[in-house]
Formats: C-alpha cells, structure tokens, sequence
C-alpha cells in the first residue's frame, strides 16, 4: 500500500508539473505572438500589400507573416477573410499557404537550440523592459522577451518533470509505438487539431526529444501530423463564407494531406538526408545521443519537408485553382441593395494592423456611397418626385448601417492590445465615420425636408438660380468625394486642397445668396416660400462641406502626427 501511495504521488507531482510547463510555454507563445502582431503590424499589413500574381512573391510573403504571427492557422484564416471580402483571388493565396508552411518551421528551429538555460534571463529582461520602458512599443518588445522567456522556460519544466519517466516502460513502450509512421501522423494531426498550432505541437515534440524520448522518425509522423493538423482553423473559417473562401480553405487540407502522402515512401531516405545534415554528437550513445540530437533533426527534418513541398506544387498553381473550380463552383451572387460590410473581418483582431487596414476600406466604401448620396441630392431635392426624395431619405439607412458596424467593429477593437500608431488610425478612423454618417444625415433629414417643401408648396426655381445652386453643389459633391479618396488613400496633398476650398466654397455660396436676395422683390407666385427652400439649401451644402472639410482635416493632423512623432520620435517622448 504505502509502494502504491508513493507512486500515485509521483505520478501527480509528474502531470502537474509537465501540465504547468505546458500552460507557461503556451502562455508564453500567445504573449510574444501578441506583441509581434502589435509591433509588426503596419508592416504585415504592407507585406500583404506585395502580393501579386507573382506565386514567389506570395510565397515569400506566407513565410514572413506565419513566421511573424507564429501560426500557419492565424495565417490561412486570414487569407480566407481576404478572399471573402474580394481582397485577394484564389490563384494569388496558393503561394502564401505554401509559404505559411515554411514560416511555421521557424518556432521549431528556435526552440531546437539549446538557449532554454537563458529563459529566466529573457524573463527578467523582458519583465524590466515591460514595465520600466515609457513607449509602448518598447513596452511590446519587452512582452515579446518575457513571452519568448517562458516558453523557454515552460520546455525546461516540461522536460524536468518528464525526466523520471525515463525508467518508466510503459511510457517509453508508448514514445516507441510513435515510431509507426501512420500512429504518429494520427497523434500529430489530432493534438495540432485540439490547440490549433502546428507550432506549438512541434514545440511540445522537439521538448519530448530533448529528453531522449523520441526519435527521429517518431518526430517526422508527427511533424507530419502536425501539417495537416493545422488546416482545421481555416476549414472552420471558412464556414459560411462565400465560396471562393471556402475553395481556399478546402486546397489548404489538400495541399497538406498531398504533401504528406507523397513522402510516405521516401521516410527513410528523408530520415537519412536530416542525419546527414544535422549535428550527429558521436561522442555519445544510447539515450544520450538521442536526447542531443533529435531535436535539431526533428527540426530540420519539418522545415525540410515544407520547403521541398512548395517547390513540388508551386509550379501546379494554375492546375489547382483549375481543380477547385471543378470541385467548389464558384456561382455569381447577386448585388444586395442593402449596403452590408464587405470588409470588416473579426477573425482580425488579433493583427490591429490588418484589421485597421480592413476598416480604411470598409470607410472608403461608406464615403463613395455617401457622396454618391451627396451628388443625387441637388437633382432630386430641385425636380424629384415624393418617390424619388424617399428613395435618397432611404440611402441613409444603408450609411447608417454600415456606420454602425464600423464603430462597432473599432469598439471591438478597441479593447485589444494597440501601438500608438494603431491607436491613432483607430481615433481617425471613428471620427472620419462620424463625419460621414453626418453628412447622410444631412441629406436625408435636411435636404430632403427641403425638397419635400418644394412640392407642397409647388416651388419652382429660375434658370439662373439653379445654375448657381449646381455651380455650389458641384464643388460639395468634389469635396465629399475628395476628402475621403484624402483619407483612405493618405493623400496630404488632397486634403489640403479640400480644406483650401473653403474659400471657393463661401464665394459660390455669396454668389448664390445675392443673386436671391435680388430675386426676392421678383413678382412671382410663393415667391417667399421660394426663398426660405433656396436659402435653406444653400445652408445645407455649406453644412456638407463642412463635415467634408473635417474629414480632410482628419487626414491632415495624421499627416502632422507621422511627422512629428514617427519621423522625430524624440518628440513623443517629450510630450510624455
């Protein structure tokens, strides 16, 4: 009884410390993942910008960012929200799944290097950094240190917690049995499928290995296992997403299990070549060498596989678009009259960057629309019928809505972990919404009370006064359109011109008012009336302009803020 007690407590004192190991390596992982997303976020956004055509652009692209985000999943999500929103075609993503199965060797090959002895030298470091440090992007690279700390860390305490198991059979009878090439695929695929980390599994793997519990040819099933394991995230992504989203995510699971199969037979000849490239130590045997070896050769054997795999299907780019069009028919969707959005993608919170990216796009679609809302008012408000004012009081329902999501979405946002850059955009971004659902406002409620009066009072304005109306409407409707193209495209340039307008602005407005105020003594029918529904639309615009001129002035402070603090950075911290 009392043998029994022992080693039930032995067994305890194991699990906890191989389950707290476990849970400080993937805190670890999801805190310097988080500040790398935060710190590399206008530049992962700009890398995704260079992805063309060009399938090695996009290959090099997928590594860069899986490497950066620490995940192949995070990755292949990603891509499927861009081919939703129309950002990215199907043939142009191939590339960058195949890339994303290079980054994701890129954890594995790190923690392979015995550095886990510095890990509390890391956490220290990056704790100081953390919370010393006055920017908060130096705060994230501290996070990005105490994160790559514990994982160190959490390897160390895994591995010393499964140390006593080395004299214990039934595990090492179990580590053996992995050694079947489809076992270990399946252990692989299932573990990576439960985590959704391809990284982390091969993490958890090569820490097993450092303790000469695994060999190498256990280490590639699961390497394996583990590439195909990692596109369940994406197939979940792709759920009610429009189809060619879904082809993007059904030829990653592909991609993967062919990338599997076709080294099935070749397992011990890729086995050879890893030993063969790889630190053999011969100065050791038995459980010792194992223990010093595997992990670079489990390492190297999965970012071997991944490279060799993208330069075997690269060339098949076309052939497979082909395939999943034949598998998956894309159908055209029709256009829906309500304006939903097309871009915002809450899968991307976790890169403010991109997700910032995604909202200066879904902002350009509400300004396009609201201009084209701006420019019909004048025409309707001056001959329209009841019908027609009603049609434009209702475009406002589709700026409302679509206002709605965006600040929901930068709320959402919001409480996530930002650079102040990325907190800047978001302040931008929320108040350029507001001026823009202002001017919706402004059309339906204003203007379209005044063309309302029109027909009830059966107004009928001269020749000369509607030329000059137009003449003011015009340059509005330039305005609106301008200051945002200004604010969605980063033109300076533009926005300054929108907001030198002013003075041409108030001239066409004088024009305007004079020539009424000339017509007032006119003999005509409602002749009042007539004035007080031309007065008041002369209002309206100026009011348009001006909600158009604060866009533009969004983009001109932006503009002042890159240069003083991005490009005199001594400037932020002066104003600490």
């Amino acid at each position: 009884m009392p043998t029994i007690f022992a080693e039930t407590i032995a067994a305890g004192s194991v699990m906890m410390q191989l389950m707290g190991g476990l849970a400080l390596f993937l805190f670890g992982m999801e805190q310097m993942t988080d500040a790398l997303k935060i710190v590399s976020g206008v530049r992962l956004k700009n890398l995704l910008a260079t992805v063309t055509a060009n399938r090695f652009k996009g290959v090099m692209a997928g590594t860069i960012i899986t490497a950066i985000v620490q995940s192949s999943s995070v990755t292949t999500v990603m891509l499927v929200g861009f081919i939703s929103a129309g950002l990215m075609t199907l043939r142009q993503s191939i590339g960058v799944m195949m890339g994303a199965g290079i980054g994701s060797t890129f954890t594995a090959q790190i923690v392979a290097f015995k550095v886990t002895q510095y890990a509390l030298v890391l956490v220290a470091v990056g704790f100081f950094v953390l919370f010393m440090a006055r920017s908060k992007q130096v705060q994230q690279y501290g996070a990005m240190l105490m994160g790559l700390g514990l994982i160190f860390f959490g390897m160390t305490l895994m591995g010393d917690a499964t140390k006593p198991l080395r004299s214990y059979e039934p595990f090492l009878v179990l580590m053996r049995q992995l050694e079947n090439p489809l076992l270990g695929i399946l252990v692989g695929l299932v573990f990576t499928a439960v985590i959704q980390s391809s990284a982390a599994t091969m993490v958890v793997v090569i820490a097993l290995a450092a303790q000469g519990f695994l060999s190498l040819e256990a280490g590639i099933g699961l390497a394996l296992g583990a590439n195909i394991g990692t596109t369940i995230t994406a197939l979940l992504a792709s759920i009610g997403r429009p189809r060619d989203a879904i082809q993007a995510a059904v030829l990653h699971t592909l991609f993967r299990v062919a990338g599997v199969i076709i080294w099935l037979p070749f397992l011990d000849q890729l086995a050879t070549v890893v030993r063969f490239i790889s630190p053999a130590y011969p100065q050791l045997s038995g459980l010792a060498q194992i223990a010093a070896a595997a992990p670079r050769q489990i390492a190297n054997a999965h970012t071997l596989v991944n490279v060799v795999n993208m330069l075997i299907f690269v060339w098949f780019v076309d052939p497979m678009v082909v395939l999943m069009n034949w598998l998956i028919p894309v159908k055209p969707q029709p256009e829906s009259a309500v304006l939903t959005p097309k871009y915002l993608d809450y899968s991307l919170m976790d890169a403010p960057g991109v997700a910032l990216d995604r909202v200066r796009l879904e902002l350009d679609r509400l300004g396009k629309y609201t201009a084209e809302m701006v420019c019909r008012a004048l025409p309707t408000v001056m001959h329209g019928t009841e019908a027609d004012l009603s049609a434009l009081a209702a475009m406002d329902d589709n700026v409302d809505g679509l206002h709605g999501a965006i600040v929901t979405y930068l709320g959402r946002l919001s409480q996530g972990d930002l650079s102040n850059d990325d907190s800047r955009h978001l302040s931008e971004y929320m108040a350029a919404a507001n001026h823009i659902e202002n001017i919706g406002d402004m059309v339906e409620t204003n203007l379209v009370e005044a063309g309302d009066h029109r027909l009830r009072h059966q107004v009928e304005m001269s020749a000369r006064t509607q030329e000059l109306l137009a003449a003011l409407h015009h340059k509005v409707c330039w305005s609106v359109d301008s200051a945002v193209k200004a604010l969605c495209e980063s033109d300076q340039q533009l926005a300054e011109q929108v907001m030198a307008a002013k003075t041409e602005v108030n001239q066409l407005a004088i024009a305007a008012e004079e020539h009424l105020a000339h017509r007032l003594i006119a003999n005509e029918p409602n002749r009042l009336a007539t004035f007080r529904i031309e007065t008041e639309i002369i209002e309206y615009l100026k009011r348009v302009y001006y909600f158009a001129k604060r866009i533009a002035k969004v983009t001109t402070d932006a503009d002042l803020v890159y240069r003083q603090v991005v490009l005199n950075p001594a400037a932020e911290d002066a104003a600490r």
